[in-house]
């Protein structure tokens, strides 16, 4: 059972979950490729005038894309902490901070949310 987040809350015992409206796939170096559907109003005028594509596609790197995998709404953010460390070693220094930013931004951009799960 999922509960609201506080501020005192621990971030690494909180399991981030993706968006299951959002869309995403391994683009050629099987490295993750959200894609963002442009569809709005705005979004089709801009497409009409600019012929700008149907589609925002966003490639995350080695280290973004290992996260995404790893976030499964199961693992919490230490765990997924663990994952970073195992694949990149010491490249993933200074893991919390990193990872945290990182999170806060998918979180932010509502690709993911972050839930407090009791046991």
């Amino acid at each position: 059972m999922a509960k609201k987040i506080k501020k005192d809350d621990n971030y690494l015992e909180l399991v981030p979950f993706k968006n299951k409206d959002q869309n995403w796939e391994f683009n050629d170096q099987g490295l993750v490729q959200l894609i963002i559907p442009r569809n709005s109003l705005l979004d089709k005028i801009v497409r009409f005038f600019f012929k700008t594509p149907e589609v925002m596609r966003i490639d995350l790197d080695g280290h973004g894309s290992c996260v995404w995998k790893a976030i499964d709404g199961k693992r919490n953010v230490a765990e997924i902490s663990k994952i970073v460390k195992a694949e990149f070693g010491e490249n993933a220094e200074p893991l919390y901070e990193r990872l945290g930013k990182y999170i806060s931004i998918l979180r932010n951009n509502k690709f993911i949310t972050l839930e407090k799960v009791s046991d």
